[in-house]
């Protein structure tokens, strides 16, 4: 789905959304609508698509170049391995066919997602060619994976914040409340500059045209640091998808 403003560009999908061809013809007829603002180019959009499965090279590779060939944008910007499942070979054999595929053109970056501290500690004692970027995971208040995000940042990989909202689960937890109600925020835009001020980038995911603008317009204040602590204390290891960080 297109957000409906655009002030970040960026597309979120995964062969097991079974949406890339979806995104592509959203992100291309937007482009070419009245409702584009003037100049705004595919280079412009930031798309992102994840791998279903890890396995063996050649599946991996065909794969990923199934995948550009689905969402038409010519070429997909940030590919992701969507879990650590599989196995070590498997996830290493697939991030050579990634490495392959940015050195053809096919994709702009690679990262993971889902990926815990010994999944990222086994890729980079493996030399790759091309570092992974990013990874993407689910990070709020409530699962604050303290472990994942501090090894992410001291070697420069960005966290890419999936579920920022929990998923609706929190929005009327009494912590959560109460601030929003002090910084004259709604709960979603709380939530939203908190994972701002740790330095990930949020993902937030709605529907409703008129949550999908508020969450737009979040990080327009900053959380001082006493409730930064407030609401990092509320980590219960809340898990609102899959949770495959520990995975051999």
């Amino acid at each position: 789905m297109i957000p409906r403003k655009l002030n970040t560009g960026r597309v979120d999908s995964a062969q097991m959304y079974r949406n890339e061809s979806e995104c592509g013809r959203a992100i291309k007829s937007f482009l070419t609508s009245s409702a584009s603002p003037s100049g705004l180019k595919r280079e412009d959009i930031h798309f992102t698509t994840k791998l279903a499965s890890n396995s063996s090279y050649e599946r991996a590779r065909k794969s990923i170049t199934q995948s550009v060939k689905e969402c038409g944008l010519g070429y997909v910007d940030l590919f992701l391995l969507h879990s650590p499942y599989g196995g070590k070979q498997a996830r290493l054999d697939s991030w050579k066919a990634v490495e392959d595929a940015i050195d053809a053109g096919e994709v702009k970056s690679g990262g993971v997602s889902n990926y815990g501290v010994k999944h990222l500690e086994e890729l980079l004692a493996s030399k790759p060619r091309h570092r992974p970027v990013t990874n993407q995971i689910e990070v709020h208040p409530f699962n604050t994976r303290t472990e994942i995000t501090s090894f992410c940042q001291a070697n420069n990989i960005i966290v890419e914040a999936y579920a920022p909202l929990v998923r609706a689960m929190r929005m009327k937890h009494l912590v959560v409340a109460s601030l929003s109600s002090k910084y004259d925020c709604q709960p979603g835009q709380l939530l939203i500059t908190w994972s701002l001020q740790h330095g990930f980038v949020p993902l937030p995911k709605s529907a409703t045209k008129s949550r999908i603008i508020s969450n737009g317009q979040a990080g327009g204040f900053e959380i001082k640091q006493e409730d930064m602590k407030a609401l990092d204390g509320l980590d219960e290891y809340l898990v609102t998808d899959w949770d495959p960080v520990d995975t051999d």
